[in-house]
């Protein structure tokens, strides 16, 4: 409750703000109709574009209305066939997605990673904490592909690289999931990434596998084992609500025929870097030719696009 009132008291102190300021706004509009003063007029186009973009990013969080849009993520990507090339990509990815949660401000913990054996990563999970995180990083699910030239390819052939990106919510505490202790196993073992001697040298990494739904969960992030085996149950309980909320949501499909499902297991965008660039999500059909920046975390337009058409998908359901 303290968590869920601190979340309301900031977006009415900033909501406030917001008023504020068009009130500021209109006072110095005024001051300019009076004088038509360069300097006085500059501040106000400055301010007027400052409130615009505030309230731009405050309708995009008026979208974010799910359930669990404003909860953390749990980002999984998986590396697809295609050996070192796709793990490569794989890593863009994961630096990609690091890179967007720096420039959101949010904080990015990496619990469980398998680097691939000459370059990349084969797979990765990873928290990213902030406000709507989630809300966000959903629209990110689903299949990336990569067309370029292979720098592991000493003939300079182009390839086509693919890789998947799943997100889910981090549950809140209060969120109950039945787990039977007898439904799960859990093996210990000792952590292979870097982290030092002690992380290393004692089984501290945990695995959970839940054995009705197969699903498998391991975190070898943190030096004790009771770290370990709490962020894995809070991830392996975030994934069997996820898998709940899926099973309800296709059994709603079938008795709807006319439904349009979002398929998250499709394709969803392709980035290209040769013979030309350019970013083009299929969904939205939204396109960027500076691929650099993309690569380089500059999602917003792409997330903002996908939110205005799931909106209008749930609209038109």
């Amino acid at each position: 409750m303290l968590k869920e009132r601190a979340r309301l008291q900031a977006e009415a102190e900033a909501w406030e703000a917001k008023e504020k300021e068009l009130e500021e706004i209109s006072i110095l509009q005024d001051i300019v109709k009076e004088t038509s003063d360069p300097q006085d007029a500059a501040e106000l186009a400055a301010r007027v574009d400052g409130l615009d973009k505030l309230l731009g990013r405050y309708e995009i969080e008026r979208m974010l209305g799910g359930e669990t849009d404003k909860e953390n993520a749990i980002v999984y990507i998986n590396a697809g066939a295609g050996g070192t090339e796709a793990q490569d990509w794989a890593e863009m990815l994961f630096r990609m997605y690091l890179m967007w949660s720096e420039k959101k401000g949010f904080d990015t913990q990496v619990v469980d990673i398998l680097p691939g054996e000459e370059a990349g990563i084969k797979n990765v999970t990873f928290i990213v904490s902030g406000p709507y995180a989630y809300g966000y990083l959903k629209c990110e699910s689903g299949i990336h592909r990569l067309v370029r030239v292979s720098p592991f390819d000493a003939n300079n052939r182009r390839h086509t690289s693919f890789a998947s990106v799943y997100a889910y919510p981090e549950l809140p505490e209060n969120v109950q999931v039945d787990i039977k202790e007898e439904d799960l196993r859990i093996d210990t073992f000792r952590s292979s990434g870097p982290g030092g001697q002690h992380v290393n040298r004692t089984e501290s990494a945990i695995r959970i596998t839940h054995i009705p739904s197969g699903i498998v969960v391991q975190c070898q992030n943190e030096r004790s084992q009771h770290k370990n085996k709490a962020i894995a149950m809070a991830i392996l309980k975030s994934r069997l609500h996820e898998l709940e909320k899926r099973k309800q949501e296709e059994k709603m499909a079938t008795l709807n025929k006319e439904k349009k499902e979002i398929a998250w297991g499709s394709q969803i965008r392709s980035y290209i870097l040769h013979p030309y660039k350019l970013v083009k999500d299929h969904r939205t059909k939204v396109e960027e030719h500076n691929a650099e920046s993309v690569l380089n975390g500059e999602l917003d337009p792409f997330m903002n696009a996908c939110l205005l058409y799931l909106t209008f998908e749930q609209k038109s359901d």
